[in-house]
């Protein structure tokens, strides 16, 4: 067992190892949740380069990001090479309908390691010492059709000559509220290059929207150490400080929207948004609060990197006050290597002891990518749809805006997502493939993560699992049961003993699930199901959620096997339930 096996066994007790990790998604803008059009073009409505501008309503996105686990207090990486358009604040990517291939990530950046309580995260990105091709890339991609390849950020000669920063993030946690930031820029290029460095700390935007809610503060503070502070409070989170060794300049604005640039409307606070872009980029020492406080801040730091040389940066995100003693010198670095350490003895004893050391190497980077890909997803539909005019208990409302079944959904929880760029929203049947792979490292989240998509405030009252937020109605291929029962065998067999009320409670669930699929799309009762989004993916020639453009219905083998798949995992369920309640056997009898 490692140090990190005590800290799962501790979490498990209620200690909150798990409270801060990588929750903060690569893209926010383009989402559902923020499409407030009237057409539901979410991609056109909410655009990468209204991203600096506008505050978002449902989240927060970053480089390198991480949040507490209801994402109020943001922590991300913000660059700038002096030759760019914009301050690199976020990943740039495509739209679905710029690239050839549909939406697509356009930068350069990896999931170096992470343990299951984000004691120890990595994360590498590379950044180019010349102008980010922006353009470029949405020209050439536009141009091409789909039978020819995408063209990449490699491609346009960006990194010719190795012009280009290598910029590595470490996180490493002294405890549960004390997290170590250790950035490493390596310069590559063949000569010296210099490098706006700015990690940011900012409030997600609560106070903006509806009835007043509770908003947090963060001010600068002269701690007298040789560092630069800023401190943060809210009444919900309490009290947070985040140090910046070697006295950086610190810069405040408000995550607020700039109504005036997007929609020439007054602004609620003279320090907005993109106050640190305009402040770089522009030169406007008047768009950043001279007064040292606001919703949002960063500690400037001006580097030049010798060829081949490497410069690193601290900082700590905790709840030690000022006073609490040195934050920073030998038994920093110290620390992050000691966790480092402890992710290595973590994955010395997940890994099969035959795989060769590359194939372990593989494994930890695979897995450090799902853990990487956790996100907060806050979604509450109920008022979404009155943000709309489109609940449908209100009358006369908008019948065509999505998911106006689906107002009884409130989510607000850490979420392991596809890809947290492209999809950046949940999808409840790659969830439960997610579940199986990381159960091998955090059981008890793969347990949680199940769970969640089988709750009151998920599920619909129907039975149906939601799909995704394009449109929680369509239909998923049933994988839920065999998740559920994989990861409860997963459990007995690491454990000596399975979790009978976890499989208790999700057999209740899935019964209802179970006879939604039976009422819904076996019309016939012939035991043969209809269309959905089965078999090949979101791949047709028509919306198979639809009613058929030649009338009738289809009939489909695979829904049909993925159904007795289905009954085969009840019926294996309701077994193992049945040796210590005999209540069940009927059930088994059911599903035989």
């Amino acid at each position: 067992m490692s140090a990190e096996h005590d800290r799962l066994e501790e979490a498990r007790h209620g200690v909150a190892w798990r409270q801060w990790g990588p929750y903060l998604s690569e893209r926010q803008w383009g989402t559902v949740r923020e499409d407030y059009s009237t057409d539901g073009s979410a991609w056109e409505y909410f655009t990468h380069d209204q991203a600096r501008l506008r505050a978002y309503r449902w989240g927060e996105d970053g480089l390198a990001g991480i949040s507490d686990d209801k994402q109020r207090l943001c922590f991300a990486l913000a660059l700038w090479n002096g030759a760019d358009a914009i301050l690199k604040e976020r990943l740039f990517g495509l739209t679905n309908r710029e690239g050839n291939h549909g939406e697509d990530v356009k930068e350069c950046y990896y999931y170096l390691d992470s343990t299951p309580t984000h004691s120890y995260m990595r994360w590498l990105y590379k950044y180019p010492q010349r102008a980010f091709p922006y353009e470029e890339l949405v020209h050439v991609n536009c141009e091409r059709g789909r039978d020819q390849p995408e063209y990449e950020l490699i491609d346009t000669g960006v990194f010719d000559a190795d012009r280009y920063f290598d910029v590595e993030v470490e996180y490493a946690k002294a405890s549960p509220q004390d997290l170590l930031i250790r950035i490493a820029v390596h310069n590559r290029g063949p000569s010296a290059a210099a490098l706006h460095v700015l990690p940011t700390l900012w409030w997600r935007n609560t106070w903006s929207w509806g009835p007043p809610e509770k908003r947090g503060s963060l001010a600068g503070l002269d701690s007298g150490d040789g560092t630069a502070t800023v401190a943060a409070a809210h009444p919900d989170l309490g009290a947070r400080w985040l140090y910046a060794d070697g006295r950086p300049a610190l810069l405040f604005t408000e995550n607020e929207s700039n109504a005036a640039a997007l929609w020439q409307q007054p602004n609620a606070s003279p320090f907005v948004k993109d106050a640190f872009h305009r402040y770089l980029v522009h030169g406007d020492g008047g768009a950043v609060n001279p007064a040292a406080r606001g919703t949002k801040a960063a500690a400037h730091y001006a580097i030049e990197v010798g060829a081949g040389e490497t410069t690193v940066l601290r900082l700590r995100l905790t709840d030690s006050a000022p006073d609490a003693g040195a934050k920073f010198g030998a038994p920093f670095d110290a620390l992050v290597e000691a966790r480092r350490a402890d992710a290595d003895a973590f994955y010395a004893a997940v890994a099969p002891a035959a795989a060769s050391d590359d194939e372990k190497r593989i494994l930890r980077q695979a897995l450090a990518g799902m853990l990487w890909s956790k996100q907060h997803y806050y979604f509450d539909l109920d008022r979404w749809l009155d943000e709309h005019q489109a609940h449908p208990m209100t009358p006369n409302s908008n019948q065509n805006i999505r998911n106006r079944n689906w107002f009884h959904m409130l989510n607000d929880d850490v979420i392991s997502m596809p890809d947290k760029w492209e999809y950046p929203w949940f999808a409840a049947w790659d969830l439960a493939f997610h579940c199986v792979a990381l159960a091998s490292v955090d059981i008890d989240f793969a347990k949680q993560q199940l769970d969640l998509m089988l709750r009151d405030i998920y599920l619909h009252p129907s039975g149906q699992i939601p799909a995704y937020e394009w449109n929680f109605g369509d239909v998923n291929p049933p994988v839920h049961a065999w998740a559920t029962l994989t990861v409860y065998s997963m459990e007995k067999s690491l454990r000596g003993t399975g979790d009978l009320k976890f499989l208790k409670g999700a057999f209740q669930r899935l019964l209802v699930n179970f006879t939604w699929w039976v009422n819904r799309k076996d019309p016939t009762g012939r035991n043969v199901f209809e269309g959905g989004f089965l078999g090949l993916d979101n791949i047709g020639v028509f919306d198979r959620s639809a009613p058929l453009p030649t009338g009738g219905s289809l009939e489909q083998a695979d829904g049909t096997a993925w159904m007795a798949l289905f009954s085969q995992n009840m019926l294996e369920i309701a077994l193992e339930l049945a040796e210590a309640d005999a209540s069940y056997g009927d059930l088994a009898l059911k599903f035989a």
